[in-house]
């Protein structure tokens, strides 16, 4: 059975997801989303270049919910630790150098669904039925 999709994914972020999942690029890096309430789309709210979690987590509003997608498990904890002191809801995507124990390094994605407490209903649930499109849009295959 399929699941509920309140909101899709815009076009254009589409691409930008695509691109971002394939990205040459060896520094940190993340996509931050949120929902436009009118048109009902999940949509690019920012770009960041070169962003620890830390910087990250400095970036987010308080009342906003976002998409994130991340790369690695490995900061999860203190990301979702971070996010949960927001109160608003949020998407990321992040992309960041991993070095694993024997050597290799990987550039793993990571996704973020922050759905804060004291958030209205309404938003949440338009971003918790939006999460399962914009994960199987972006291709992130290990949530």
């Amino acid at each position: 059975s399929e699941s509920l999709v309140v909101c899709d994914v815009a076009e254009d972020l589409v691409e930008k997801l695509r691109k971002f999942r394939f990205r040459k690029e060896t520094n940190n890096a993340a996509i931050i989303m949120k929902i436009d309430k009118d048109k009902q789309l999940v949509v690019l709210d920012e770009e960041h270049e070169g962003i620890s979690p830390d910087e990250l987590k400095d970036e987010l509003p308080e009342r906003q919910p976002r998409y994130p997608s991340y790369a690695a498990a490995i900061w999860i904890y203190s990301l979702l630790e971070a996010f949960s002191l927001t109160s608003e809801k949020t998407f990321i995507v992040y992309s960041y150098k991993y070095q694993h124990e024997d050597g290799r390094v990987s550039y793993p994605l990571c996704f973020i669904f922050s759905s804060p407490v004291g958030c209205k209903p309404e938003q949440q649930m338009m971003y918790a039925g939006s999460k399962n499109k914009l994960v199987q849009t972006a291709e992130l295959t290990k949530v």
